[in-house]
C-alpha cells in the first residue's frame, strides 16, 4: 500500500501498533517481521494472515497446547553451517537438535483432523517436510549437555578409557604421597591443588627441599610452595597427552558431524523460519486478545463497513483506566463515498477518522481488529491523510499553502482504490474562500471515486453533502446541557459547532454574545441553531428508543419466566398423575395379596371339609363378582352402541378405548410404546397395547 505523506503511519499511530506487536514476539525472526510489518494489497495474503491469527487465538482461548516453545535465534549457526570446513560446537549442535525436535512436535501435532480444523496454521508447513535423520545424527554423537559421547568413535572410547585408568592411578598415587607427607608435617592445610593443568602438592615453604619433584609456583604470601611429586610426573605427562588426543578426536568428530549436517542447511533454515513464523502468529493472536480483536469479512473492492469498531490504542487505555470505549458504526461504499463529519471541537471527529484509517491498515497487515465480526473491509492500494498543522519551514510554506499542496497531490493521484482522510478541510484561510475551495476539492475526489472522511466546521460543506451524490453528512453527538462530548457518530445529518451554546454555558457576557450574533449572517446563524436543536431532539429520540428496547427486553425476560413457570406447573401435574397411577397400582397389589391369602385359606379348608360344593361356591364368589360382571357387560354394550372398533395404528387426536376398564379418551401425545390419553379432564399415560382405536358410529 502506498501512503502519503511518509509520516502517515506515525500520524495514524500504526507505528505504535507495531511496537506493541514487537513486545509480544519472542524470536528475532518474529521481531523482524513486526518491525517491518507489511500492508498487503492482495486478498489471498490478507485472508491467510487473518485466518492464521484467528486460528491461533482460538487455540489460546480454548487452552489448546501448540508446540512452539522453541525461541532460540540460530541465524549465526545456520550461516556457519553453510561454510565449507566450518565446525559447530557441542552447544550449537544441541540448539540445532532442539530446532529439529520442535519441528518434529509440530508435524506430529498436525494430524489429519487438526490440518482440517486449522488449515491456516497448517499452511505454514505445507511446503516442507520433517527429516528425522538430523536429530538422529546429532543424538548419535552429542548428549543433552552438548558433550561428545564416549561411543561417538572407537578411538574416543579408547582414549577416554585410558584417561579414566590413568586418572585413577594418579589419584591412588597422590593419596599415598599425601598420607605420607601429612604424617611428616610437610603439607599445608589445603594439602593439594591444580596448577598449570597438573596436580600438585601444597608444601610449607621451609620444607620444599625435602620433597622431590618440580616446583610449579608459590602462594602470594610465599609460605606455601606448589610441587609436583617426582612419582607422579610420568602419570601427569601421560594424562596430558591423552587429554590432547581427546581434544583432537572430539574436534575431528564435531567437524565430521558438521560436514554431514551441511546437506540439511537449507532445510534447517526453513525450520528456523517456520518456528519464527509460528511465533509471529502467536504474537498477533496475543495482541488480538488484548484489544478484543476479531476476524472481519474482507472483500476485494473499495468498501468500509464498520460495526461496533473501536480505536485499539484508545481501547487499551480505557481498559486500563476502567472506562468504556464508545464504538463507531459507519459505511462507505459506492453510494456513499465521502463522509463529512461536523460537530464541536474535542467531540471525537479526528479520533473517528483515525479509527477508520488505523483499522484499515491493521486489517491489510493481517491483524485482527476490535470490531464486530460482521464488519467488512475492502482493499485499498493507496492511503492519503492530511491531519493537523503541516506547514513546512523548509519550503517556507504557510499552513494554508501546505494544505493546498497536499490537496493538489490528493486530487492528482486519487482513484477508485484510494482511502483518504482530511482534517478541517479548507481551514487556514478566509472562511468564504476556503469553503469554496473545499467544495471544489470534495467534488473532484468524489468524481475520481475515492473513498474517505472529511472533518469540517464549514456550513457550506454541510449543505453540499446533502445535495451532492456520493457525499453524506455525519455529526458527533454533544451534550449541550453539560457541555460534554458524547463521542458518538451519527451518520446522515450534519452537526452544530455549538459556538454560542458553549459561550453561554461558560458564562460569557451576554452582551458580547448578542453582539457576536449580530455580526453573523442571519441565515448562517439560523442554520446552526436549527442543527443544534435537531441534534438535541435526535438525542432525545435515541434515548426513548433505548428505553423502548430496554422495556422490550424486560418483556421478553418476563415472557421466558412465565413459560418457565408454566413448564414447572405442567411437570407438577404430570408428577401428580404418576403418583395417582402408582397409588392405583399399590391398591391392586394389596388386593392381589389379600386374594392370595384368602385362596390359601380356602385350599386348606378344601382339604379338611367334606362339603366340597360349599368351598367351590365361596371361591366363585371371591373370584367372580357378579355385580362387577354385570356392570362390565352393561358398559360394554353401551360402548358398542356408540362406538365401533376400527383398529389400525394409533395417531395423535384419535379416539381410543382402554381394553381393561372400557374407558374412552383422546390421544394427546405418543411417547414410544406409550400414549398420553385424555380421559375426562385427566390425562393418563397408558401402554399402546392396552388401547384400541375406535370411531363414532354416526361418522361416515
Amino acid at each position: 500500500m502506498k501512503v502519503y505523506p511518509d509520516s502517515a503511519l506515525v500520524q495514524l499511530e500504526f507505528e505504535k501498533i507495531k511496537e506493541l506487536l514487537y513486545e509480544k514476539c519472542r524470536t528475532e525472526y518474529a521481531r523482524s517481521k513486526a518491525t517491518d510489518l507489511r500492508i498487503h494489497t492482495k486478498k489471498e495474503f490478507i485472508e491467510r494472515e487473518l485466518k492464521q491469527a484467528h486460528e491461533f487465538r482460538q487455540l489460546v482461548q480454548n487452552a489448546i497446547y501448540f508446540p512452539n516453545d522453541y525461541v532460540l535465534n540460530l541465524q549465526k549457526e545456520l550461516q556457519l553451517l553453510t561454510i565449507e570446513g566450518a565446525l559447530l560446537s557441542g552447544e550449537q549442535l544441541v540448539d540445532l537438535r532442539k530446532l529439529a525436535l520442535s519441528m518434529e512436535k509440530i508435524f506430529r501435532w498436525f494430524d489429519q483432523e487438526k490440518r482440517e480444523a486449522y488449515a491456516g496454521l497448517a499452511e505454514v508447513i505445507s511446503g516442507t517436510y520433517y527429516e528425522k535423520k538430523i536429530k538422529a545424527d546429532i543424538e548419535e554423537v552429542i548428549d543433552e549437555t552438548g558433550n561428545v559421547k564416549d561411543n561417538a568413535s572407537e578411538e574416543l572410547a579408547s582414549i577416554r578409557m585410558s584417561l579414566y585408568r590413568k586418572r585413577n592411578e594418579l589419584r591412588r598415587a597422590f593419596d599415598r604421597i599425601v598420607q605420607k607427607l601429612n604424617k611428616q608435617g610437610y603439607l599445608a592445610d589445603i594439602e593439594e591443588s591444580f596448577l598449570n593443568g597438573r596436580r600438585v602438592l601444597a608444601v610449607f615453604a621451609e620444607q620444599k627441599r625435602s620433597v622431590k619433584g618440580i616446583l610449579h609456583g608459590e602462594s602470594d604470601s610465599r609460605r606455601t610452595s606448589f610441587i609436583e611429586p617426582e612419582e607422579t610426573i610420568d602419570l601427569n605427562n601421560d594424562i596430558h597427552e591423552l587429554e590432547h588426543s581427546e581434544r583432537k578426536e572430539v574436534y575431528r568428530i564435531l567437524r565430521e558431524l558438521t560436514r554431514r549436517l551441511r546437506q540439511f542447511a537449507p532445510l534447517l533454515s526453513v525450520y528456523h523460519a517456520v518456528v519464527g513464523e509460528y511465533d509471529f502468529i502467536r504474537a498477533k493472536a496475543a495482541f488480538a486478545i488484548d484489544i478484543n480483536g476479531e476476524y472481519p469479512v474482507v472483500v476485494d473492492k473499495a468498501l468500509v463497513h464498520l460495526v461496533k469498531a473501536c480505536h485499539p490504542l484508545l481501547y487499551l487505555y480505557n481498559k486500563r483506566s476502567g472506562k468504556p470505549t464508545i464504538p463507531v458504526d459507519l459505511t462507505l461504499d459506492e453510494k456513499a463515498r465521502i463522509l463529512v463529519i461536523s460537530g464541536p471541537n474535542a467531540g471525537g471527529k479526528t479520533v473517528t477518522m483515525k479509527t477508520v484509517g488505523l483499522l484499515q491498515m491493521m486489517v491489510q497487515a493481517g491483524l485482527l481488529v476490535p470490531v464486530n465480526p460482521s464488519s467488512q473491509f475492502g482493499i485499498f492500494k493507496q492511503l492519503m491523510i492530511h491531519i493537523g498543522d503541516t506547514q513546512s519551514l523548509e519550503f517556507e510554506l504557510s499552513t494554508y499553502s501546505s494544505h493546498l499542496l497536499s490537496m493538489k497531490h490528493f486530487m492528482e493521484t486519487a482513484n477508485g482504490k484510494t482511502l483518504f482522510f482530511i482534517d478541517e478541510l479548507g481551514s487556514g484561510s478566509d472562511p468564504n474562500l476556503g469553503g469554496a475551495f473545499a467544495e471544489v476539492i470534495m467534488e473532484e475526489l468524489a468524481r475520481k471515486h475515492a473513498i474517505g472522511i472529511v472533518t469540517t466546521h464549514y456550513l457550506n460543506l454541510k449543505v453540499m453533502a446533502n445535495k451532492t451524490p456520493g457525499i453524506i453528512n455525519g455529526a458527533m453527538a454533544f451534550d449541550e446541557k453539560n457541555l460534554l462530548p458524547l463521542y458518538k457518530l451519527t451518520v446522515g445529518k450534519p452537526g452544530s459547532s455549538y459556538t454560542f451554546a458553549i459561550a453561554e454555558r461558560i458564562g460569557l457576557d451576554k452582551r458580547l454574545i448578542s453582539k457576536a450574533r449580530t455580526l453573523v449572517d442571519e441565515n448562517h446563524f439560523t442554520l446552526d441553531k436549527l442543527l443544534n436543536r435537531t441534534e438535541q431532539d435526535l438525542q432525545k429520540v435515541q434515548e426513548k428508543e433505548k428505553e423502548l428496547h430496554r422495556l422490550m427486553k424486560e418483556n421478553e425476560r418476563l415472557k421466558k419466566e412465565m413459560e418457565h413457570v408454566l413448564d414447572k406447573e405442567r411437570h407438577r401435574q404430570q408428577v401428580e398423575i404418576l403418583k395417582q397411577q402408582n397409588r392405583i397400582t399399590e391398591d391392586r397389589l394389596a388386593y392381589l395379596k389379600d386374594m392370595e391369602r384368602k385362596l390359601r385359606t380356602m385350599v386348606i379348608e378344601w382339604k379338611k371339609t367334606e362339603d366340597k360344593n360349599k368351598v367351590v361356591k365361596e371361591m366363585a364368589a371371591l373370584l367372580f363378582k357378579k355385580d362387577e360382571q354385570k356392570t362390565a357387560s352393561k358398559k360394554q354394550k353401551q360402548l358398542e352402541s356408540k362406538y365401533e372398533e376400527i383398529g389400525g395404528d394409533i395417531q395423535i387426536g384419535d379416539k381410543v378405548k382402554m381394553k381393561r376398564n372400557l374407558q374412552v379418551g383422546e390421544v394427546l401425545e405418543l411417547r414410544g410404546k406409550k400414549a398420553v390419553v385424555k380421559i375426562g379432564l385427566l390425562p393418563m399415560q397408558i401402554d399402546m397395547a392396552d388401547l384400541v382405536k375406535i370411531k363414532d358410529k354416526a361418522e361416515t
